[in-house]
């Protein structure tokens, strides 16, 4: 044995072998007379900051944050004894392994009193005075985080008496660990808080983590919980040359060649037997005796448990060691009770069961097999014959390389514990390895085969004293391993934190680092992937987030040098130093920190050039740059050479910065380019900082993708021209109202669902009924398509453009039709055509109305021949009859009608459509009044003209220069054309539930037709029907759902292409691109809400099946990082999806048929001269002034980033309504994801559930099929989905329900969804995801299993969770499902995980079958909630209700200890309601609150249910969202609902009465349109004063009346005028009249400025001078 000296100088070697010689002036000496260590710099840097604040030190070597423990401890301690006040230093490690071995670094590292406290000490029978004495002893007490926890909790020991907490393995901080209760008990409640100190190698505390920002999580998690900041070793440098690198080697084995097929079936048979006599057993109990049952399972699951434990053993060992497992198992037989007779009998079966297997293992060793022990045995002969395996085989040979002369110490980890046991009786009895000895650890485990605390501490002193050389282990976290040593990962570890504890043993000196790994399998070259990158991703992490206090600052010393200022905040823009280079022999590193932290790792590794001088300089504007964001800049030729990383908003990653060009000769400056698309985060500049893609305030600029059915090219070759005819036909509500129909001409054929569809056409009191249809092909020659082309030119200009425009060489105005304007473009190539008049409409009789398109033509040689009627009468030059007068003027026929271009009887003028020559305006003649001619007096209601002409003929020859030459001819009375208007949309019943209320404002808006009196010299006849005039105005919006679909369909056809045939309607793909912006009946949010399950669903079985070693946190981060919305737009963008969507409402004024010319003008701005803009981030912005939607004549407009990636989700759910799951999975692939389910994956999973231990005389596996009325196939799966991770047997199974659950939890979704989805098809798109969201979410899962009584299935250990299952069970059987309960009963997780994990079962037994999980489950689920029942959370019923009523809440809230209490109010016009609640949260007090508040309500007859049933009460509320449409509008979402804050100067009295009452300060109102109107919402809401109410009243006028508003002056026709009534309670109610103004909302703005200033002049509020 080892004197006490000598392992206390082996103990210390861990400190003593990290010492070394830093430069003089980086010398760090510790003031600390009992330890002469020089600690690192990296230590130094966390001692410093552990002494002013709570810190984590995080290192993955051990001794590292030991060294650190040490130092601080001793520097505590010190204080302590300075200041003559007993405290005490706590040193808590999560295991009695731990505690040991630390309690033995601070007794032999330093000279205070310590002891370690554990479990085995018998502390549980201490009390009061035992505690004291131990107190007043011991400076340093080291102990579990359980002992600790008891004691305060039984008022033995007073946690202020506490100065500092040290943490070992910290990151345990988390759930249920004695650390976080410890924390969350006592230190997050105490006043007098001590210095925490925690140590980790791993910070990462959940599972599966494998990306940097689910590490940002947990570490943020860490910190906030300790209230601590973590601080990790940056300099890696340092760390090199003090430790040396770690020799990594990998070693390969073949696979295993004799799998032992008859021994196993054997076994098999073997166990069969013994279970079924348990079960035999148990049966002829009787009644009385059921409380053997556990007993029995128990018993019977560890029957199970042996049994796959020696299979494992004889595949991954070979027979040798399986016999040495059956022996060592057959020794630890469970202790029997005498006293029962099923204990002793099943025990003896148990026994009976091992003996024979041993029996059966014997037989099948060959004679001989003892000579595995002598030297010169072969080896190869054994590995072939299955007496040891491959894998046990190499690790032999490694074991056999070692040196006898200089031994080594060998740590081996294994991933079972009889795996450790039975190769360490292997290895004792081979003699040629007689000079290492073996032993082995077990860690921190509850199983049977653990070791006990006095064997572990036996075991690890022996190993690091060098007395045993080989130390087999399950579990290595925090030991400390003595240097020169070999870590071996016989197995590989199974999560990342495992990994990097691990590999934290081999940062020694001379420490070999050996991965054993089977050749071809890939399944374990992916899992050292996987590790590796979860070690990178939480080292890197840990760097970025850590809060630096480095400036740089310029040395004196020769070389590359950087000088770190430690501070212990983040350095601001006025403090940074812009460091200069020295001399020319030294490299500088220069920092321009402006407005951010700057980093130690931000310049360290920046390669230096061959030149004298070499500047970095990085411009951290708003974010930092990593480590490895500049090790890529590459030096150049130059003597000066500088690298500017403008890192504006984003940070700057390795692959982001390999754009560096130069900028200039004598100074090539290499700029990090992130405009490009491949920079994943980037933005345009620093003052324009943006969100990530898939934002929904981020903003893009996107062009829109041309419809390629639309282009021709019969435009250059009009002889003989082919059209494929479609035929548009419209049918009105009201019988006598006729349309003509329309052929549409157009080169490419249509798809049949685009080519035969109806639209309805929504006018002001009827509607129409469109049709379209195919009619085949039609041929024209060049005469009838130079005439198709006149008229569309003429009459599309004539109604919705201009058919005069200014000429441009002389003054005055030319016919378009004459000017050489360009109205035909190749990309819009399409003729509309009149057809004749048919009595049945017909597909296949139809003629096109040559006759009305010959008469257009002529009326356009007309206007060409007498230019004088355009050009020369607008000029003001004043003709008469003598210089020719008007075309006709010798016509002077009776009861004829004189028009410009003919006479026509005037019985005939009734309906005749006929264009004026002074405005080029089409009108219809109603009648001829006949007692009024010319000479008339002028009224002013014609031509909307002012009325001071004396007469028709004085008005005409004043305005337009035309002296008439018939003025005795009577007028005619005529309806003039309108602009066309959006007919797609319904606006009395609304587009959208959200839009309903302004929509019936909105329809409000359409003014009567104009009726106008025009003498009929000045009118071209046109021999058109009317009834084609009528259609014309219908054409624009069906033309345009027709290039919809025609877009719709050129998308399909590109997916179809590479996804096969699916047949999906393109409506559906429209659907898809359309968003609520479009104001259309239909949008994209239901597919959205529907794909979003889908890709949900698919993701998940690709996962589940690809990765079948991952966990359900590694599962669940994968398919989060997949489906992110930053994502989804990359997938989006990549296939120029957004090219695709609609996102603005269809403007009729901005569509233009071929040969049309646009009226509206809207030049880009942007600088983008293509369609197509580039995904540039200079076209990014947040800005809230930039509208989305809007279309510059480019086809450029701004797109919400988030829309992009809706739209793919909506694609997945329109290809899956369409085609199936199949045809959106082929989506999923076209848009490059990677989601393909193979059958052979399906068939190794169902192949591994089947080897789960299943005993086939189980009732209760029967009992539990029976209930969900199924029968699996697999019994396997259904063990594996009720066994809970918390089961004692689940380690030794190597299975739980969690990855089950993981499928389980999409599978649910989709199929809930999807049937929701089928069942209400007519519901808002957000009461459905309010459906969903009541139907899939854990609470209702638990409810169904527990009315279907699955919980009783659930296998899982007893004590809390047994008890929580019980309660919740007795909470469900009395719940009224139509009452909402305050104090509801806590739902268990694990109830709702287990209906997930069941379904996840049967989806795989029944090999993906969904209609037959279905069939299973919705029984189950039912009844599934319906709108009509649903029930929302308390607190947004009342956010809905009281925006609905125009009231405010206002909130405040109170946390003492662990309870939060509540209070929301309301005021009424009459009295104020209020409601308090309290739970363990905000949301639960709140939702309490909010319960009482509703009762309360709904006494006074306010509910939700009668708001939106009443309509009597729609209506009144009207009034106010009629006012303010967009400032006092009812807030459409609860999230916009904000707690009344006041601003509010002194108390003060008002001659008005107003006494006693804080004024409220109003900043300066914005005069813009909508600002008074904002103002006066926000003084209501501070205030919480209901919103006013609001009257507008419309009056017209003939004459034009003028407006002024400040400067400006406008002119109209009609006036309004807002009356606005507030109701301010308990005190009065004020009325005020606005100014009149041109148009409503004008007028809305009014009346809230006057009410503003009302208010102040009674002293309510004061407004701010601007």
């Amino acid at each position: 044995m080892h004197s006490e000296e000598e392992i206390r100088i082996l103990k210390k070697r861990k400190f003593d072998d990290y010492k070394y010689s830093p430069p003089v002036d980086d010398t760090m000496e510790i003031d600390a007379s009992s330890l002469s260590l020089k600690p690192t710099k990296y230590q130094m840097e966390v001692f410093e900051a552990a002494k002013k604040g709570n810190t984590i030190a995080h290192s993955e070597i051990g001794a590292e944050n030991s060294l650190i423990a040490v130092m601080l401890i001793e520097e505590i301690a010190k204080s302590v004894k300075l200041s003559g006040r007993k405290r005490l230093i706590i040193f808590l490690a999560p295991t009695v392994g731990l505690v040991h071995q630390n309690f033995m670094v601070m007794k032999f590292s330093t000279e205070l009193q310590v002891d370690a406290y554990h479990g085995s000490r018998g502390i549980d029978l201490w009390n009061g005075k035992s505690w004291e004495s131990e107190i007043d002893k011991n400076d340093v007490m080291v102990m579990t985080p359980q002992i600790l926890l008891d004691a305060l909790r039984k008022a033995f020991l007073k946690f202020e008496m506490i100065c500092l907490l040290v943490l070992d393995e910290c990151h345990h901080t988390k759930g249920n660990h004695p650390y976080a209760k410890l924390i969350k008990e006592f230190y997050h409640n105490s006043e007098v808080k001590p210095k925490v100190f925690g140590m980790t190698g791993s910070p990462e505390i959940k599972k599966g983590i494998s990306s940097a920002g689910g590490f940002e999580k947990c570490i943020s998690k860490l910190e906030a919980i300790l209230e601590s900041q973590i601080y990790s070793n940056k300099i890696r440098a340092e760390q090199k040359s003090v430790i040396p690198s770690t020799t990594e080697l990998y070693r390969f084995y073949d696979p295993a060649v004799c799998s032992n097929p008859v021994l196993k079936r054997k076994l098999e048979s073997t166990w069969l037997k013994f279970n079924s006599s348990l079960g035999a057993l148990e049966a002829s109990l009787s009644d009385s005796f059921r409380d053997t049952d556990d007993k029995q399972v128990s018993l019977g699951s560890r029957m199970s448990s042996i049994h796959q434990m020696i299979l494992f053993c004889i595949d991954d060992l070979g027979l040798i060691c399986a016999l040495e497992a059956v022996k060592i198992l057959t020794e630890k037989s469970p202790d029997v009770n005498k006293d029962c007779e099923f204990s002793v009998n099943s025990s003896l079966q148990l026994k009976n069961y091992l003996e024979e297997v041993l029996q059966l293992v014997k037989e099948h060793l060959p004679q001989g097999h003892e000579s595995l022990s002598d030297v010169g045995c072969d080896h190869s002969q054994m590995v072939s014959t299955g007496l040891i395996s491959p894998k046990l085989h190499e690790l032999i040979r490694i074991f056999n390389s070692f040196s006898e002369a200089q031994p080594i110490l060998c740590l081996v980890y294994v991933d079972r514990i009889i795996k450790a046991k039975a190769i360490e009786r292997v290895l004792k009895k081979m003699t040629y390895l007689s000079h290492l000895s073996a032993s082995h650890l077990t860690g921190n485990n509850g199983s049977v085969n653990a070791l006990t605390t006095k064997l572990e501490e036996d075991a690890l002193e022996s190993f690091c004293s060098g007395k045993v050389n080989l130390l087999f282990t399950t579990d290595v976290e925090g030991i400390h391993v003595p240097n020169r040593s070999t870590m071996i990962y016989f197995d590989l570890p199974t999560t990342g934190r495992s990994y990097v504890q691990l590999k934290g043993q081999a940062c020694q000196n001379y420490f070999q680092h050996v991965m054993m790994l089977e050749r071809g399998n890939l399944k374990q070259r992916a899992q050292v992937f996987n590790n590796k990158q979860s070690e990178y991703c939480m080292l890197n992490t840990v760097l970025r987030i850590e809060e630096d206090a480095a400036v740089f600052k310029p040395c004196d010393t020769k070389g590359n040098a950087i000088a770190v200022d430690a501070t212990t905040a983040s350095v601001k823009e006025e403090d940074a130093s812009i460091l200069k280079p020295c001399n020319k022999d030294m490299n500088a590193y220069t920092v321009d920190v402006t407005g951010a932290s700057a980093r130690e790792e931000d310049a360290s590794n920046l390669k230096s050039c061959n030149t004298d001088l070499n500047a970095y300089s990085m411009d951290v504007s708003v974010a930092l740059v990593r480590e490895e964001d500049s090790s890529v800049l590459n030096p150049c030729k130059e003597n000066i050479t500088s690298y500017a990383a403008d890192v504006a908003g984003a940070l700057v990653r390795a692959e982001d910065a390999s754009f560096l060009k130069p900028c200039n000769k004598d100074l090539n400056t290499d700029a990090v380019d992130v405009t490009g698309s491949s920079v994943r985060e980037a933005v345009a500049t620093k003052k324009n900082k943006v969100s990530s893609t898939g934002t929904t305030k981020r903003k893009e600029l996107h062009g829109t993708t041309c419809t390629r059915a639309l282009s021709g090219t019969w435009g250059k070759e009009i002889d003989n021209a082919a059209f494929f005819a479609y035929k548009l036909d419209f049918v009105c509500n009201i019988p006598d109202q006729q349309y003509s129909s329309f052929i549409f001409l157009i080169e490419s054929k249509l798809e049949d669902d685009v080519a035969n569809l109806e639209v309805d056409l929504y006018l002001v009191n009827k509607f129409v009924k469109s049709s379209v249809s195919s009619c085949g092909q039609v041929h024209l020659n060049a005469e009838q398509v130079r005439k198709s082309m006149c008229f569309q030119e003429f009459f599309f200009n004539g109604l919705f453009g201009k058919l005069f425009v200014r000429s441009g060489s002389k003054k005055g105005r030319e016919f378009l039709l004459q000017a050489d304007v360009l109205l035909w473009s190749p990309s819009n190539m399409y003729l509309l055509l009149p057809l004749e008049f048919a009595n049945t409409p017909s597909r296949e009789l139809w003629k096109i109305d040559w006759a009305g398109i010959d008469s257009c033509v002529s009326e356009v040689d007309f206007l060409k021949k007498n230019a004088w009627l355009s050009a020369e009468q607008s000029g003001n030059v004043i003709r008469s009859s003598k210089n020719g007068g008007v075309v006709g003027s010798d016509l002077n026929c009776a009861g004829n009608i004189r028009f410009a271009n003919r006479s026509v009887p005037i019985t005939n003028t009734k309906d005749m459509v006929v264009m004026s020559v002074h405005t080029g305006r089409f009108y219809t003649v109603l009648k001829v009044l006949v007692d009024t001619s010319a000479e008339s007096s002028f009224d002013g209601d014609s031509d909307e003209a002012p009325s001071n002409y004396s007469s028709f003929i004085d008005y005409f020859q004043k305005k337009y220069g035309i002296s008439l030459v018939h003025p005795e001819q009577p007028l005619l009375l005529m309806k003039q054309s309108h602009k066309a208007h959006n007919l797609l949309v319904n606006f009395k019943e609304g587009f959208s539930s959200k839009k309903k209320k302004e929509t019936k404002s909105k329809k409000l808006d359409r003014k009567p037709y104009e009726l106008v009196r025009i003498p009929p010299e000045l009118l071209v006849a046109v021999d058109v029907r009317l009834s084609v005039l009528k259609s014309m105005y219908l054409l624009p919006s069906v033309v345009h759902r027709l290039e919809t679909l025609m877009l719709a369909s050129q998308l399909r056809d590109e997916i179809k292409s590479h996804c096969g045939n699916f047949q999906i309607s393109s409506s559906l793909i429209l659907e898809a691109l359309t968003t609520t912006k479009y104001n259309s009946s239909f949008s994209m949010e239901r597919l959205e809400l529907l794909g979003d399950s889908v890709l949900k669903y698919v993701l998940s079985c690709h996962l589940f099946f690809k990765y079948p070693d991952k966990h359900e946190g590694q599962l669940s981060e994968c398919r989060t990082q997949a489906v992110r919305n930053s994502t989804l737009h990359k997938f989006g963008t990549d296939k120029k999806i957004q090219g695709y969507i609609r996102d603005s409402p269809f403007d009729p004024l901005r569509w233009t048929a071929p040969g049309q010319q646009s009226i509206q003008f809207f030049p880009c701005e942007h600088g983008v001269d293509t369609p197509e803009v580039p995904l540039d981030s200079k076209f990014v912005t947040e800005d809230p002034k930039i509208k989305i939607g809007k279309c510059c004549d480019m086809g450029h407009r701004w797109m919400g980033s988030k829309t992009i990636s809706d739209c793919v989700e909506a694609l997945i759910g329109a290809y899956y309504i369409g085609g199936g799951l199949m045809a959106s999975i082929q989506l999923m692939k076209w848009f490059g994801m990677d989601v393909e389910v193979q059958p052979l994956l399906l068939d190794e999973a169902i192949k591994k559930a089947s080897l789960h231990s299943y005993n086939p005389k189980d009732i209760e596996s029967e009992i539990l099929e029976a209930k969900l009325e199924y029968k699996f196939l697999v019994k396997g799966l259904l063990v594996e989905a009720i066994t809970h991770a918390s089961d004692g047997q689940v380690e030794d199974r190597g299975y739980s329900y969690e990855r089950l659950e993981f499928l389980g939890d999409s599978v649910l979704d989709i199929l809930i969804t999807v049937y929701l989805y089928q069942s209400h098809t007519d519901i808002d798109p957000g009461e459905l995801t309010d459906l969903r969201s009541a139907s899939v979410n854990n609470e209702n899962f638990a409810q169904a299993a527990v009315r279907r009584k699955l919980h009783l299935h659930l296998k899982h250990c007893p004590g809390l969770l047994s008890n929580q299952i019980t309660e919740y069970a007795s909470f469900v059987s009395g719940l009224c499902s139509n009452t909402y309960t305050p104090q509801a009963a806590k739902c268990p997780k694990a109830l709702g995980d287990l209906v997930e994990s069941i379904a996840g079962a049967i989806l795989v037994d029944s090999r993906l079958n969904l209609d037959e999980v279905w069939r299973v489950f919705k029984p189950i689920l039912s009844p599934i909630v319906t709108p009509d029942k649903l029930e929302l959370p308390p607190l947004r019923e009342l956010i809905l209700l009281c925006d609905s009523l125009g009231f405010f809440i206002k909130e405040s809230c109170l946390t003492r200890g662990e309870t939060v209490f509540a209070e929301l109010s309301v005021q009424l016009e009459d009295t104020r309601l209020s409601g308090e609640g309290f739970g363990q949260n905000r949301k639960i007090a709140k939702g309490n609150a909010a319960f009482q508040l509703l009762k309360d309500l709904e006494g006074r007859g306010f509910s939700l249910r009668k708001q939106n049933q009443d309509p009597a009460v729609d209506s009144s509320s009207m009034d106010s969202v009629e006012a303010c449409p967009e400032a006092l509008s009812v807030v459409p979402s609860f999230k916009k609902q904000k707690t009344c804050d006041f601003q509010t100067t002194t108390n003060t009295s008002s001659a008005n009465g107003v006494s006693e009452l804080n004024i409220l300060a109003v900043k300066p109102i914005n005069r813009n349109k909508g600002g008074p109107r904002i103002a006066l919402y926000d003084v209501c809401r501070r205030t919480q004063w209901p919103l006013p109410k609001f009257e507008t009243a419309e009056e017209k006028s003939r004459s034009p009346i003028e407006f002024t508003d400040g400067l400006e002056k406008r002119q109209g026709f009609s006036s309004f005028v807002s009356e606005i009534t507030l109701t301010i309670p308990d005190r009065c109610t004020v009325v005020v009249n606005g100014q009149a103004r041109p148009d409503k909302k004008s007028s809305l703005d009014s009346g809230c400025l006057m009410m503003l200033y009302e208010l102040e002049q009674r002293g309510f509020l004061t407004i701010e001078k601007s």
